[in-house]
């Protein structure tokens, strides 16, 4: 009688023990997912649930797809619970399980995208600190260390700026997170543009000025959206549901929502290096409209050419072309180094209010680029244009010829023209900027 009030007291144990695993998210497919190194038959299968109080909700596509993928799982009576708030622990285990993908065995593996996005640097901590990494929670201390020391490692976030990671997570939280992922993984937008967009929503002076800097960021991405009463909601908790979703956003640049660009406040969507778009605000209309030529001048090269954001690089031949887009030193990089580059560029930089040219005079790059870089000083310069070639082609001259010489100043109409010369690589740069 003893031994079965016994037994009775340990599985009676056992059922509350497994009933708080499953609460805490530690048991169901997301926190259990079979790492490298587990055997397939010690992993879950994953369950294809149909939950009972998630049909007609606003998330139900993300929600099946997300826990499809093994990033969240339900609860056992059924639930899902969407609209309860996810924990600051909770949503860093989605962030790391997003950039993971789920095999048919359980275990898990980092995407190949996501490895291409990271920095050497930071590809090089999950090569050496993290080569055992299995995705799974911790079985002895706290069930969210794991998750917590890699995106710490990675600089998705501080561990410092949460004194309580069992807390609820606040939209601001979220914000910060993205944005210091958005940093390790893609590219940050003009921060005033940024800004500018996100005073659209009246409560975002309640967040602190570098709140405002993540929920802008997170705005402009098309990650985070605000509500219909025009509020971001600063301070407000984020759902479940919400979490899949900023988090589908964050990995997959398809399901982002874009901000559309206003033509009448000089915005352009432009193509950026990694295949995306970005928005970006032109100053003034003499601005707006060299983007125009950019464009213009890329075609006059064939297709020995690539425009992303707003620099238009100018390339020798295809095989130069595809080995400065194949190298990690795509764009402008520094003198001395053997990276591949580009013969010519030329760009804008709506930030500055500058325009410029960039010439590696090598053999024939004045040849190859002439009119190119003449189509673009003639919208530029207009009635000075010709003015601007002669000091332009006698610069380059003596740079190609070996003839050191120094940099160089001259005002042009409406324009002050810097030539910095770097005769050692034979390059020069002319920095266009108006008169002060």
């Amino acid at each position: 009688m003893t031994e079965q009030i016994g037994r009775r007291k340990r599985s009676f144990s056992i059922r509350i023990l497994l009933s708080a695993l499953f609460l805490t998210g530690l048991v169901g497919e997301a926190g259990w997912g079979a790492g490298h190194h587990a055997s397939a038959a010690a992993a879950p299968a994953v369950q294809r649930q149909t939950f009972t109080d998630i049909k007609g909700h606003w998330a139900q596509e993300q929600i099946g797809d997300m826990v499809k993928q093994g990033i969240l799982d339900g609860y056992p009576d059924g639930s899902f619970r969407p609209n309860e708030p996810v924990k600051v622990d909770q949503f860093i285990k989605m962030l790391i399980l997003s950039f993971s993908d789920l095999h048919p065995n359980q275990e898990r593996s980092w995407k190949g995208s996501f490895l291409d996005m990271l920095s050497e640097e930071n590809r090089t901590i999950l090569k050496q600190d993290y080569r055992y990494f299995n995705f799974k929670p911790a079985m002895t201390g706290y069930w969210a260390k794991p998750y917590i020391d890699v995106a710490s490692d990675l600089n998705f976030l501080s561990k410092s700026r949460f004194s309580d990671f069992q807390s609820d997570m606040t939209r601001e939280n979220v914000a910060e997170i993205v944005f210091y992922t958005l940093q390790e993984t893609e590219f940050l937008e003009d921060e005033q543009f940024s800004r500018s967009v996100a005073q659209a929503y009246g409560d975002l002076t309640s967040a602190n000025d570098r709140e405002q800097k993540f929920i802008a960021e997170s705005l402009i991405k098309g990650i985070m959206q605000g509500y219909p009463d025009g509020s971001f909601g600063v301070g407000r908790y984020v759902t479940r549901a919400e979490s899949l979703v900023i988090l589908n956003r964050l990995t997959d640049k398809a399901k982002r929502v874009p901000i559309k660009p206003e033509s009448d406040k000089l915005q352009r969507l432009v193509p950026t290096a990694g295949g995306g778009q970005k928005i970006v605000a032109f100053p003034d209309k003499s601005m707006w409209d060299s983007y125009e030529t950019l464009i213009k001048a890329g075609k006059l090269r064939g297709t020995n050419y690539d425009l992303f954001e707003t620099t238009l690089r100018l390339y020798k031949d295809e095989k130069e072309k595809k080995a400065v887009q194949q190298s990690t030193g795509i764009g402008n990089v520094g003198a001395g180094t053997s990276v591949p580059q580009e013969e010519a560029a030329i760009w804008l930089d709506p930030t500055f209010n500058t325009y410029g040219i960039t010439v590696r005079l090598r053999e024939g790059t004045l040849a190859r680029n002439k009119e190119s870089i003449e189509l673009f000083s003639n919208q530029l310069f207009s009635y000075d244009a010709a003015l601007f070639q002669r000091w332009f082609d006698s610069i380059c001259t003596e740079v190609e010829a070996g003839r050191p010489l120094a940099s160089k100043q001259a005002n042009v109409g409406p324009y002050t023209v810097n030539a910095l010369v770097d005769n050692a690589q034979k390059t020069v740069v002319f920095s266009v900027a108006v008169k002060k």
